[in-house]
């Protein structure tokens, strides 16, 4: 069965503009956030608590639709991923102000959506939990009560679809294009050999959908994460349960350190990842188009300086060293500290943005030399 969705003729990207959430922007989402959107919500979109954090946060999730098709979509496992969050609220934005779309998407599918998973993290601006576990290698072992109420919502709904949504560091780029990975996915792995089965290429037939539709706008930017097997990671754990699950990756776009043209993005590929599942049928021989997507490499810093002039142990010469954003929290927002990372052999990275000192003589806490972790001026 085939069903094309139309609104206005508009295209994706006007779409994620339009319906962008305004009132949520920047890098620091929590619970307090979502909870002022849910409030905008009509009833239609059911809001439960499937359970609470290690600091007793409810964790809540959002349902609606009655379709055939079923999509368990989560958001934040890491507390400070919340590119996709914003994203994901956008296209539930988008949801509650097109009633037409709504009502033909959710005699489709039936949607289950847990925003935010890690509300404790979300809030201290952490990638871990509040007892400092990374959630998203807690899958087989499942100790956490963040992960154990994923677990349950997982078992009880017994979806046909995941999509485990996250960000990913400016320093991901792709080599061919020499571009920044601004989007990534992945077809998570079931074994350590990384054989593709059935599941897997349910997966990644809707991954190339979703590539076919973020090639129009962010084109030679869109990347394949790696797959090495690890069965703690939720991603792997859940394929080889038997659930197609898909890793979205939020990425970097030039100039965008707030993610707040990627989560357009992130909006785009929910709403390509959706339709292509309701207006194809999934088979094998997408299989070739997903292994064509570049891979994602780390091969980019924020900055790269060049032609540094240093006068270390009396001998002058000319350097180039890379920057990098160190986000730290402070109050309600998120300040991005320039911080040296490395100094030399960079002739294999590339940088979002190359800065030329221009022969002038390195100064820093009287010396004149750089070291790691110096904070720079940009």
């Amino acid at each position: 069965m085939k069903y094309i969705y139309i609104c206005n003729m508009k295209d994706n990207l006007q779409l994620a503009t339009e319906y962008l959430y305004e009132s949520i922007q920047g890098r620091y989402v929590t619970a307090t956030h979502l909870d002022s959107f849910l409030e905008t919500l009509p009833s239609v979109f059911k809001i439960s608590t499937v359970g609470f954090s290690v600091k007793q946060q409810p964790i809540k999730a959002i349902q609606f639709g009655e379709g055939k098709v079923k999509i368990l979509i989560w958001s934040q496992m890491h507390g400070n991923e919340s590119t996709t969050t914003k994203g994901l609220i956008d296209y539930l934005n988008f949801l509650h102000h097109n009633e037409n779309e709504f009502e033909s998407l959710s005699k489709l599918v039936t949607f289950y959506i847990i925003p935010i998973l890690n509300p404790d993290g979300a809030a201290a601006y952490t990638r871990e939990n509040a007892n400092g576990v990374d959630l998203n290698r807690d899958a087989f072992e499942c100790t956490q009560p963040e992960s154990k109420a994923l677990r349950t919502v997982l078992e009880t709904f017994t979806p046909d679809y995941c999509f485990n949504l996250h960000d990913q560091r400016t320093i991901f780029g792709l080599l061919e294009s020499q571009k920044p990975a601004t989007m990534s996915f992945l077809t998570a792995s079931y074994n350590e050999a990384r054989i593709f089965n059935s599941v897997r290429e349910k997966a990644a037939a809707v991954i190339f959908g979703i590539n076919n539709e973020l090639q129009k706008y962010i084109p030679n930017q869109v990347g394949r994460f790696d797959d090495s097997f690890n069965i703690n990671c939720t991603g792997d754990y859940y394929t080889n349960r038997g659930y197609p699950t898909i890793l979205f990756e939020a990425g970097h776009y030039a100039n965008d350190y707030s993610r707040d043209e990627v989560r357009k993005f992130v909006f785009i590929a929910l709403k390509a990842a959706i339709s292509f599942i309701n207006e194809n049928d999934i088979v094998s021989n997408d299989l070739d188009n997903y292994l064509n997507i570049y891979q994602n490499n780390k091969c980019f810093y924020d900055f790269i300086f060049k032609n540094v002039r240093i006068n270390d142990n009396n001998v002058e010469k000319n350097i180039k060293f890379a920057v990098q954003y160190k986000e730290v929290l402070k109050g309600n927002r998120i300040e991005f500290i320039p911080e040296i990372i490395q100094i030399e052999n960079l002739d294999t990275f590339f940088a979002h943005q190359t800065i030329d000192f221009e022969n002038k003589l390195y100064e820093y806490e009287n010396r004149n030399f750089p070291k790691i972790g110096d904070i720079i001026k940009v």
